[in-house]
C-alpha cells in the first residue's frame, strides 16, 4: 500500500562521531578531497550507494557500523583532523579579511540567483547560470568574502532525464524531500519555522519556509513554498525549475526577489549576521528584490517596519546605489517578459507592493526603446534601471549587451552604454581531478596548491613546466581510462533503462578505447548551442570516428527543456547515430547530464568541443574546467574563448558570421560544420597521435602544458570573484554609503530638474582656433552651450576626438572635458566653455562636442541616457532613460 504521509527518520549519531554531522551539513566536502574520503571510509559500498551523499550514507549506515567506529582510534583521529580543518577554514581570516584593511569593502553582499548548482546531491540547477552561480559561492567562501546567497528550493529540482527505446527524451520529476538533503530549516526564536509572507491578489498570501545550505562559509537561503498553510496553487510556486506558465513563474520572481529580501532579513536578524550593503542579481529572475527595497525606504513612520520615509524616486536612487545587475543572455529571446497587465495585478494595490505608486515600478520594465513592445514588463529592463552598476560575462558578451541594450541610452554609441564586463571562472576544486591536484601537491606542495587553485592571484603556474613529459601523458591516460570505465557502466544502465536485455549488451564492454583521442561535448540543448553541427556529414564523421590509424571518439551528454520539442528531437537525432552499430563504440550520448557525470567528463576528455552560433554563447564555462584538467579547447571563437585563445592552447574553428539571415542558416552550418571536421582531420587527430622515439605525443604535452601554464589561472572562479569584490562590490558599497537617505532626495531632486531642463540644453556654436593640422599639434576649442535653467556643475561638457571612418564615425575616442570661461552666462544666457584640441592621430581625424549630465553620485556621464550634441552631427540625437 502506498503511504499517505513521508518523513525522514534521521540517524542518531554516537557521541563520539556526533562532528560527522556537521561535517556532512557543511557543504565544503563537495570540494574538499580529504573530507569526502573520511566519509568514503565510513562504508564504501554505501558511500557508492548513497553517489557520494554524506547526508544518505549517514541515514543508511547500519548501527553496528556506527559503534565499531565510534571505538576505531584511526577513523577518530582522521575525524578530528577534519573537524579541526574546517574549524580552521571557517574562523580564520582569509584573502578579504587581509585585504579589507587596505579598502572600504562591503560588510556583506547578498547574491540572488534563481539556481544553484553547488552538488549532485543537492539538484537546484538546470545548466551553466546554477553552475556558475554554485562556484561564486564556493570562491566567495574561499576568499572570505561575506556574501548571503538567496534562490527557491524546488521539490522537484529540474529533472531527470533518460531515453526511449526509439531515442526521445523523457523526464521524471522525483520528489525531493529536504529533510533528507544537507540542509537545516530557519527557526525563530521560539523553534517555529521562520516565514516569509507575500500578498497576492484577492486576499490570498503565499507563505515560505527558509532553508539554509552552508557552503563553506557562505550561507544559501533557499525559499520553500510547500507548506501546509498555503493553498494548493502557492504550495506549488516552488514545485519545479523553470517550470509552469507565465504566472508560476512571476510568482516564483516575485518570491525570488521580494521574499529574498525578507528571508535576508530574518536571516541576519536572527544570526547577527551584518546586513548586506550590496545586491548582487545573478540575471533578471530575481530583480524584484530591488522593489522590496524601495517598499523598505519607503515605509513612513506608522508603518510596522519603519524605514526612511523616502519617495519612490529617492528610495530608487538608494536602492541602485548598492545594487550589482549581471546579464547573462545575448538574445532578447533569453529574457523573461510577463504581461504588463498581469504585473499590475500581482503587485498594485490588492497584491504585494500595496501603498507603492505602481506607475513608476511598471516603468522601470517598460520596454521603451525602438521595437520594444510597451505591453510586456521586461525582467532585464528592470534589472538594468535597478542597478547602478551592469556587467557582462565575458569581454565579447559586455559587448553584445551593449549592442543589445543600446536603446535604453539612446544617443550614445554603444562602447559607452555603462556595461562592463567580469569574465566567468570556475571553481577549481570542484572541478579538478583528485589526480591532478595531486600532480600539482607533489610539485609544489599541498598548501600552495591549494592556494594556486583558489585565489587565483596568479598570472602563470610556472610550475607546471617542471613536470616532466611522460608524467602528463601517463596522466592523460590515466583520466581518459577512468571515464571510458565511467562510460562504459552509464551506458549500459540507459540501455537497460530503454528495454534491452542483458544479453543484449555484450558491446557495451568494448565502447570507447583508453588509447583512443576522445572529444567531449556536454550542455543544455538549446538550438544555438548546434549538439547536432557534427552531424552535418554523417559519412565524413563515420569516417574520423573508424579512421584505421587516426580515430576519435566522442562522448556527448546534455538536457533539452521539457518544453522544447526541438531540442528533443535534436537529442534524439544524435541518439540514433550513436546507436548504429558501426559506431556505437566510438560515439554515445550519455543521459541525465549532471554535476556528477561532469566531474569525471571533463577530465577524461583530450579536446573539449563547442560550437554555438557566434556571438551567441554568453561565456560557456565548461571549457574552463575541461582545460583546468589538460584538455584541449576546439570551439567558435565565442564567449571566453574569444579572448583566451591565444593558438597554442587548442583550436579555433573558424565562423561564417556574415551569413545571419534565415536563409543562410544551412549554408553557415555547411560551411562551420566542414571547418570542423576539416581541423579534427588535419591538424587534431595528427598532432594527438604524432610520437616520438619515447611513444609520446610531444607536441601535444606541450600543448597540454601550455594551457595548464598560463590559462589555468585565468579561468578560476577566485579570480572572477576578486574581480566582482575590486570593480563592482567595492564601488557599490562606496555609493550604497554614500547615498543615504538626504543624498537620495538630492540626488533625485537632481534628476528631476535636469531631466525638465534637458530640452533647453544645447550646443549653439563650436568654432577652432585655426592651425596647420600636424601630429602633435594642439588648437583651442571654444564652445558656446546654452544651459537652460542648469548651472555649470550639473553639466560635463566635452570634445570627443579620434580617428574617423568613411562616414566620419569616431572610432576608439579621446574625451577632454572642457571649462567654462565665466562664472555667469552672457547677455543671450550662453555659456562660453574652452579647451585644447590635440592631434594625436595622424589620418582622417574628427571631433564633436557633447554635454552630459554631471553630479558627483553618477557612476557614468551615460546614467541618465541624456546627451546633447551639435544638430549636424549625424545619428546623435538627445534621449531620455525613463
Amino acid at each position: 500500500m502506498k503511504a499517505i504521509r513521508r518523513f525522514t527518520v534521521r540517524t542518531v549519531l554516537p557521541e563520539p562521531l556526533r562532528p560527522l554531522g556537521r561535517l556532512a551539513q557543511n557543504l565544503r566536502w563537495s570540494w574538499h578531497p580529504e573530507t569526502r574520503e573520511l566519509f568514503q571510509s565510513v562504508d564504501p559500498d554505501g558511500w557508492r550507494r548513497a553517489a557520494g551523499d554524506p547526508v544518505r550514507l549517514l541515514g543508511a549506515v547500519s548501527k553496528e557500523r556506527l559503534a565499531a567506529l565510534a571505538q576505531d582510534r584511526r577513523f577518530l583521529r582522521r575525524l578530528t583532523t577534519a573537524t579541526e580543518d574546517l574549524n580552521d577554514y571557517l574562523t580564520n581570516p582569509r584573502w578579504y579579511q587581509e585585504d579589507s584593511e587596505n579598502r572600504e569593502l562591503p560588510a556583506a553582499i547578498a547574491y540572488f540567483s534563481p539556481e544553484f548548482g553547488i552538488t549532485a546531491a543537492l539538484p537546484q540547477y538546470s545548466g551553466g547560470l546554477g553552475i556558475l552561480a554554485g562556484d561564486h559561492l564556493k570562491a566567495a567562501s574561499d576568499l572570505g568574502v561575506p556574501l548571503i546567497g538567496v534562490g527557491l528550493l524546488y521539490r522537484h529540482g529540474y529533472f531527470r532525464q533518460s531515453l526511449s527505446r526509439e531515442g526521445w527524451q523523457q523526464e521524471q520529476y522525483p520528489v525531493l524531500d529536504p529533510n533528507e538533503l544537507p540542509l537545516t530549516l530557519l527557526r525563530d526564536a521560539d523553534d517555529t519555522p521562520a516565514v516569509v509572507l507575500l500578498a497576492l491578489p484577492g486576499g490570498r498570501s503565499l507563505r515560505a519556509h527558509i532553508w539554509k545550505a552552508q557552503v563553506g562559509r557562505v550561507p544559501l537561503l533557499l525559499l520553500d513554498s510547500d507548506v501546509e498553510e498555503n493553498g494548493a496553487a502557492e504550495r506549488d510556486v516552488t514545485d519545479r525549475l523553470y517550470g509552469g506558465g507565465s504566472e508560476h513563474r512571476l510568482l516564483q520572481e516575485m518570491l525570488l526577489g521580494i521574499g529574498g529580501v525578507r528571508a535576508v532579513r530574518i536571516y541576519c536578524r536572527l544570526t547577527g549576521h551584518a546586513a548586506p550593503e550590496v545586491f548582487h542579481t545573478n540575471e533578471g529572475h530575481a530583480g524584484f528584490q530591488g522593489l522590496e527595497r524601495i517598499r523598505e525606504l519607503s515605509a513612513g513612520p506608522g508603518d510596522a517596519d519603519a524605514g526612511a520615509g523616502l519617495d519612490f524616486a529617492a528610495a530608487l536612487e538608494a536602492v541602485r546605489a548598492g545594487t550589482v545587475f549581471t546579464t547573462h543572455t545575448p538574445v532578447p529571446a533569453g529574457i523573461d517578459r510577463f504581461d504588463r497587465a498581469m504585473v499590475d495585478r500581482h503587485l498594485g494595490d490588492d497584491g504585494e507592493l500595496a501603498g507603492v505608486d505602481i506607475a513608476p515600478v511598471l516603468e522601470l520594465g517598460q520596454e521603451t526603446y525602438p521595437g520594444g513592445d510597451p505591453n510586456v514588463f521586461n525582467m532585464a529592463v528592470m534589472g538594468l534601471r535597478l542597478a547602478q552598476r551592469a556587467n557582462g560575462v565575458s569581454t565579447l558578451h559586455g559587448a553584445v549587451s551593449r549592442e543589445m541594450f543600446a536603446g535604453l541610452w539612446p544617443g550614445f554609441d554603444p562602447e559607452e552604454v555603462p556595461i562592463t564586463s567580469i569574465t566567468n571562472g570556475v571553481h577549481a576544486p570542484t572541478w579538478v581531478a583528485p589526480e591532478v591536484f595531486r600532480l600539482g601537491a607533489r610539485q609544489i606542495g599541498t598548501q600552495r596548491a591549494e592556494d594556486a587553485l583558489m585565489t587565483g592571484s596568479v598570472e602563470r603556474w610556472d610550475a607546471i613546466s617542471e613536470i616532466p613529459d611522460p608524467t602528463i601523458w601517463e596522466l592523460r591516460r590515466e583520466l581518459r581510462e577512468q571515464l571510458v570505465e565511467d562510460v562504459r557502466r552509464r551506458v549500459r544502465a540507459s540501455w537497460r533503462q530503454r528495454g534491452a536485455g542483458q544479453a543484449e549488451l555484450g558491446w557495451a564492454d568494448s565502447i570507447l578505447d583508453p588509447d583512443v583521442l576522445t572529444i567531449g561535448f556536454a550542455r543544455r540543448v538549446p538550438s544555438y548551442k548546434r549538439l547536432t553541427l557534427m552531424l552535418r556529414d554523417p559519412d565524413r564523421l563515420r569516417a574520423l570516428l573508424l579512421h584505421p590509424e587516426r580515430p576519435i571518439q566522442i562522448v556527448v551528454a546534455g538536457k533539452a527543456h521539457p518544453a522544447d520539442d526541438g531540442g528533443k528531437r535534436l537529442v534524439q537525432e544524435l541518439v540514433r547515430f550513436a546507436d548504429d552499430p558501426r559506431v556505437r563504440h566510438r560515439i554515445v550520448f550519455l543521459p541525465d547530464y549532471d554535476m556528477a557525470m561532469a566531474q569525471h567528463l571533463y577530465p577524461g576528455c583530450d579536446v573539449w568541443l563547442n560550437n554555438p552560433l557566434r556571438p551567441l554563447e554568453a561565456c560557456g564555462t565548461s571549457g574552463m574546467k575541461a582545460a583546468l584538467n589538460g584538455c584541449l579547447n576546439l570551439s567558435v571563437l565565442d564567449g571566453w574563448w574569444d579572448e583566451w585563445f591565444d593558438g597554442n592552447n587548442g583550436w579555433a574553428i573558424p565562423t561564417a558570421d556574415g551569413l545571419s539571415g534565415p536563409s543562410e542558416e544551412d549554408r553557415r552550418d555547411d560551411l562551420e560544420a566542414a571547418a570542423l571536421y576539416d581541423l579534427i582531420e588535419r591538424q587534431v587527430a595528427p598532432r594527438f597521435y604524432d610520437h616520438d622515439g619515447r611513444g609520446l605525443p610531444q607536441r601535444w604535452i606541450e600543448m597540454v602544458r601550455h594551457t595548464l601554464l598560463t590559462l589555468g589561472p585565468k579561468v578560476l572562479a577566485g579570480r572572477m570573484v576578486r574581480d566582482y569584490v575590486g570593480l563592482l562590490y567595492a564601488p557599490a558599497a562606496r555609493a550604497h554609503r554614500t547615498v543615504d537617505a538626504p543624498a537620495a532626495r538630492e540626488l533625485a531632486l537632481w534628476k528631476r530638474r535636469v531631466r525638465d531642463q534637458w530640452p533647453r540644453v544645447g550646443v549653439d556654436h563650436v568654432e577652432t582656433a585655426a592651425g596647420s593640422p600636424e601630429l602633435g599639434a594642439t588648437f583651442t576649442l571654444r564652445v558656446q552651450v546654452a544651459l537652460g535653467e542648469l548651472e555649470p556643475g550639473d553639466v560635463d561638457v566635452q570634445v570627443v576626438s579620434g580617428r574617423v571612418d568613411e562616414s566620419d564615425r569616431i572610432a576608439d575616442p579621446t574625451v577632454v572635458s572642457l571649462k567654462p570661461t565665466s562664472p555667469v552666462p552672457d547677455i543671450d544666457a550662453r555659456w562660453t566653455y574652452e579647451g585644447p584640441l590635440t592631434l594625436d592621430r595622424t589620418g582622417p581625424f574628427g571631433y564633436t562636442v557633447r554635454i552630459l549630465p554631471a553630479h558627483r553620485l553618477l557612476a557614468s556621464g551615460a546614467e541618465l541616457g541624456l546627451i546633447a550634441v551639435p544638430a549636424e552631427s549625424a545619428g546623435m540625437t538627445a534621449g531620455l532613460l525613463r
